[in-house]
């Protein structure tokens, strides 16, 4: 009893509950995320480029939560196959008790779906609202391929092989995956699209500031054009360092000390004749 987790303090009745409240929760969680984006204020608030990135970025999330809601459901039919199968006489309770580091992973890992589902309509919301970072999005995305793995695994190891309901919920999360990947693209390139609209948005300036940013940019081009000029240089240097070494490694390797020198121009003679056959 000493050895037990302390977590494991929980009756078997309260344990086979909380597996059964959390599935629900995590429902709950993602079916509220879904009306969040759908319902986006951003959509009404915003105009041209932006409507046009924030829509493609709250579509991109709207596909990925519901790929999750389905990853979930599909998770929770295979759990109640897992239990009917498994506990023979036990009852459902008894059985959660009795694998119960198992049913703690399953707990856990559906804690994590639903809160990273959370995070990541929350994250949204500040971006298509300009008052959080794009990063923020890219990071939850990965935070929910990564939970997902989790629920994954932790049903897998339950499972039987042949199991439909497994084949199902591993089809669900390759799917989770490529909507999450589609949620970094989307936002990477929306995140691109804005700062370039913004960096040539001049409308409100003054002719003062006009000429200001004119004269700041040619002096940013006159530094770039000699940077890149030297590196041009250091490119023709290393490259007759390169072919220098590589000629006097091809010499070596034909038993010769160093390449021949080559003939100076200076001295060049003219070659003789072909004698007649």
């Amino acid at each position: 009893q000493e050895l037990r987790p302390k977590s494991l303090d929980i009756k078997q009745e309260e344990l086979g509950d909380m597996v059964e409240k959390e599935m629900a929760s995590t429902s709950e969680a993602i079916e509220d995320a879904v009306r969040r984006i759908e319902m986006s204020q951003a959509r009404n608030e915003s105009s041209g480029v932006k409507l046009e990135v924030n829509e493609r970025i709250l579509n991109s999330c709207t596909d990925l939560m519901k790929a999750i809601r389905l990853l979930v459901t599909t998770s929770t039919n295979l759990q109640k196959e897992i239990v009917e199968s498994g506990r023979g006489a036990a009852t459902t309770q008894e059985f959660y008790a009795k694998n119960s580091r198992w049913t703690e992973g399953l707990i856990s890992a559906s804690k994590a779906v639903g809160w990273g589902a959370t995070q990541l309509v929350e994250s949204a919301d500040r971006v298509v609202l300009h008052t959080g970072k794009y990063e923020e999005l890219i990071v939850c995305s990965h935070e929910i391929a990564a939970s997902t793995a989790q629920l994954v695994a932790a049903s897998k190891v339950k499972a039987e092989k042949s199991s439909r309901n497994l084949g199902r919920l591993q089809e669900c999360s390759r799917n989770v995956n490529e909507m999450a990947a589609n949620v970094v693209a989307s936002t990477k390139s929306g995140q691109e699209q804005i700062e370039e609209k913004d960096t040539m948005d001049f409308s409100g300036m003054s002719l003062i500031k006009l000429k200001k940013e004119e004269m700041e940019t040619q002096v940013k081009v006159l530094e770039l054009e000699k940077r890149l000029e030297g590196e041009r240089v250091r490119l023709g240097e290393l490259r007759k360092q390169h072919y220098a070494l590589a000629g006097a490694y091809d010499a070596a390797e034909d038993g010769e000390a160093k390449p021949a020198p080559a003939p100076r121009r200076g001295i060049l003679k003219k070659p003789p004749l072909a004698q007649k056959p």
